[in-house]
């Protein structure tokens, strides 16, 4: 659909439905606000802009900010914040460094934006994603069902043709950070996002909401699509590969599950060669024994929960059963797991 039309149309629906205003009880009153850390993302930005202004239900504030971009990320925003008042573009001085602790910076100079509004949920949303209309409102009905829903979000597709339902082992009760939803009583008992250079950030927050017992969930019955692949915004292929392996070290996986790991994505395109640099990056980070910003507590926490996850895998190809890589973990906290931890 033309920008025009769709700007019309938004703009027509508007009248019956103001920001923060919800469409029927499913979602049960509750309002949200969306922070968009956003750099050099003239690419995609458009198409988050779109998604979120056709959103059947429509964030009280989103603020997006623009992180020191060298592009025209900033212009395409402000042509959105100029038509509507819920948006809201800051901009952060440009600088030389790329690395994901700025995010949580830049996250945080958002959430000052939002700081004295009546929201009970806040979404991380990355700005080169394309969402359905009704995401936000499929999300704030699944807290509305859950109190104790702590952290949500969908599934996701890349145009590689890579699916995290069915590619990754990181499961149901993992939320990926491109849109990551939580309610706010759970991110400032977590104490937001923590500041990490190798990233993670996200992963440490979904992991220690379901450590201190929060339900974390991911949900497949929708899906969105994230344009650029994973981890290739400075590098390629293998140059990634290395890199998770050892942020995989470093956010305190363990070695076993990190062989498993390697072995299976060797099975992957390129193939051999990144499996080969994922193990490879985890014995860098071991060798040089590189700082983990993760507590002990969240690396038993995190080490248990891939036990049990290669546990699951093992117990199904002994039984020549199928393997269902997102229901690996159960949905629920389980207590012991949580005790376990401390």
């Amino acid at each position: 659909m033309p920008i025009d039309a769709l700007i019309a149309r938004v703009q027509q629906s508007s009248e019956k439905l103001r920001p923060g205003e919800l469409m029927d009880n499913r979602t049960n009153n509750l309002r949200y606000v969306l922070i968009s850390p956003s750099r050099n993302e003239a690419r995609f930005i458009e198409e988050t802009l779109r998604s979120v202004v056709g959103q059947t239900v429509l964030p009280l504030k989103w603020v997006i900010v623009n992180d020191g971009s060298t592009d025209n990320t900033a212009e395409i925003v402000a042509r959105y914040t100029a038509q509507y008042s819920w948006i809201e573009l800051v901009n952060r001085p440009v600088r030389k460094e790329r690395h994901f602790a700025a995010k949580v910076e830049a996250v945080r100079a958002g959430l000052e934006r939002v700081k004295g509004l009546p929201y009970e949920i806040v979404g991380n949303l990355d700005a080169d994603v394309t969402l359905d209309p009704d995401h936000f409102e499929f999300l704030l009905s699944k807290f509305s069902q859950d109190d104790r829903l702590g952290v949500a979000g969908t599934v996701f597709h890349e145009p590689s043709g890579y699916n995290s339902a069915t590619d990754s082992f990181e499961g149901q009760s993992y939320v990926s950070g491109q849109c990551q939803i939580f309610r706010r009583e759970c991110f400032e008992e977590i104490g937001g996002y923590v500041p990490s250079k190798v990233g993670g950030i996200d992963w440490m927050a979904v992991t220690t909401a379901r450590m201190v017992g929060w339900n974390t969930r991911s949900f497949r019955e929708k899906s969105f699509l994230h344009h650029r692949p994973l981890g290739t915004a400075e590098r390629g292929p293998i140059g990634s590969a290395f890199a998770y392996g050892k942020k995989d070290y470093i956010l305190g996986g363990h070695p076993l599950w990190q062989i498993f790991r390697s072995l299976y994505r060797m099975k992957k395109r390129p193939y051999i060669l990144a499996g080969a640099a994922l193990f490879c990056g985890y014995a860098n980070g071991f060798l040089t024994r590189a700082e983990r910003p993760v507590s002990p507590e969240l690396m038993r926490f995190h080490r248990s929960e891939q036990i049990l996850k290669l546990k699951t895998i093992l117990s199904s190809l002994f039984r020549l059963k199928k393997i269902d890589n997102f229901e690996l973990l159960p949905v629920e906290p389980n207590t012991a797991r949580i005790n376990g931890a401390k």
